[in-house]
Order: C-alpha cells, then sequence, then structure tokens
C-alpha cells in the first residue's frame, strides 16, 4: 500500500502560537520561510558588526524612517522570516500591535556571510514575488553589495553589484547617497 507523504507547513498564527508556547524560544535563531521552520546559522563577529554599522549609518533616518534589527517581517500567511536590517514606513506604534507587512518597508538588507547562497536563491525570490520595493544583500566576502529592484512574482528586474569604490541611493531617500565602502567598513 503506498502512502502519500506530505510535509506539514505551518501558518506564521502558528509559529507565532510556538514562541508563546514556549515550544520555540525568542533566542531559537529560526526563521518562517513559506510554511517551513528554519534553524538559521548563528551569527559570527563580521555578520554582527556589519548589522551594528548599518544601524549607524541609518540612525540620522529617525524620524522619517523605524531601523528593524532582525525582527520578524510578515510577508504573507506562510513565511515570516528575520530581515537583518530594514527600514520601515514610520508607525506611532513602532509596530508593537503587529509585525510589519510588505507595504511598511522602505528597504531590506540582508548581511552575507555563510548565508549569501540562501539570501540569493530563497530570500531575495520571496522578498520579490511579496512586493518588497528594495533589497540590499551586503556580500562581506567579496566585499560588495547586491541591489534587487522592481519586483516581479518571478524575481526582481533590476539586479546590480556595487563594488566598494561605488554608492548607493535608496529608492525611499533618493536625496540621499551612501557610499559601499561606509556601509562594509
Amino acid at each position: 500500500m503506498a502512502v502519500d507523504i506530505q510535509k506539514r507547513l505551518f501558518t506564521c498564527d502558528e509559529y507565532e502560537t510556538m514562541l508563546v508556547a514556549g515550544i520555540l524560544s525568542e533566542d531559537d535563531r529560526t526563521e518562517l520561510i513559506e510554511g517551513e521552520i528554519l534553524q538559521m546559522p548563528p551569527i559570527g563577529s563580521p555578520h554582527a558588526g556589519g548589522i551594528n554599522r548599518l544601524n549607524a549609518l541609518f540612525s540620522h533616518l529617525a524620524g522619517r524612517a523605524i531601523l528593524s534589527v532582525q525582527n520578524p517581517l510578515r510577508l504573507n500567511d506562510l513565511s515570516e522570516p528575520q530581515p537583518d536590517f530594514v527600514l520601515l514606513r514610520p508607525r506611532e506604534d513602532f509596530y508593537r500591535n503587529s509585525h510589519p507587512r510588505p507595504d511598511d518597508v522602505l528597504l531590506v538588507i540582508e548581511v552575507a556571510d555563510a548565508s549569501l547562497a540562501f539570501d540569493r536563491r530563497v530570500k531575495a525570490p520571496l522578498y520579490a514575488m511579496n512586493g518588497i520595493a528594495e533589497l540590499w544583500i551586503l556580500d562581506l566576502q567579496d566585499r560588495t553589495i547586491e541591489v534587487y529592484r522592481h519586483p516581479t512574482a518571478r524575481g526582481y528586474l533590476d539586479v546590480r553589484r556595487c563594488d566598494h569604490e561605488g554608492s548607493l541611493k535608496m529608492l525611499a531617500f533618493p536625496d540621499l547617497e551612501i557610499l559601499v565602502e561606509e556601509i562594509l567598513g
């Protein structure tokens, strides 16, 4: 007798219930991606330093954006990743009453050391499919930044790579120009 075995996918609400019940803790390095709970690698010093640098560089945007560091982003009913760094639209409750959704996002930044392939192959298409207008992936190994813009259901239409000598302007804040070297350190 053949048995049809299927994965049991979880919704964001079920995932959050597991956190409340203590099945998962806030200290667990997990993300819900397309219904699957994934164990993420530990954060090393270069990765943590990259996030700290982003936090310092973008702190001047207080009032124009909320800086969110490694917090949940509810993309849809089955995906709630925790991007390394997100600039969010200002909101009076600072997202205390609900996790941000794609319409709240101004920019997502993933800091990639060990996670580069995963960020490119899994997260970038997921962000595009859910309408995240702009994604930057900081490649700490090659010291470059990949810029993804113009999302579609099949991925980003505009993808470019900036080396340490270039500069970037965000779609949300075109008046600000940031040197890639400032971001990568």
